[in-house]
């Protein structure tokens, strides 16, 4: 009888913290921010997105700086930066702050090779977002929950 009492004393000893870790609340409950916000860019269409670091971290976003090309008349994004919207016209994000992002239209001149030739896009030495644009897009145009 002793042996078994002491038996179930550790299996509630180990149980326990189970139960009591699932009552308890994540520091992500208790900050109550959510892990993106968007907002209205005045005067435009789009929108501003703004990220949490733990949101930008899970979606895997990347940033670039937008490169010159020749005489600077042109300049040079990669491929995975460029977004087409279901009537074929082209966007990139830019990231005019830290966690912020405005997805802006670009008119592409050319492809070469991974590389976007751009006749308009943000200036040279902007931070566009390279990796995670389509991740951004979807929160800004909702409808997407995390699990």
């Amino acid at each position: 009888m002793r042996r078994r009492t002491v038996f179930l004393t550790c299996a509630c000893l180990l149980v326990a913290p189970l139960f009591l870790a699932a009552c308890g609340s994540t520091a992500e409950e208790e900050s109550a921010q959510p892990p993106a916000v968007v907002k209205e860019v005045k005067g435009s269409d789009v929108k501003r997105v703004v990220l949490t670091a733990e949101a930008a971290k899970r979606l895997g976003v990347m940033l670039t700086t937008v490169k010159s090309q020749g005489k600077g008349d042109r300049t040079v994004i990669p491929y995975s930066a460029v977004l087409y919207d279901p009537n074929g016209d082209t966007w990139t994000y830019t990231s005019p702050k830290h966690l912020e992002f405005v997805r802006q239209d670009i008119t592409i001149d050319r492809f070469e090779g991974n590389k976007a030739i751009l006749a308009k896009g943000p200036p040279a030495g902007a931070e566009i977002v390279a990796v995670g644009s389509t991740e951004i897009w979807g929160v800004e145009y909702g409808g997407i929950e995390e699990d």
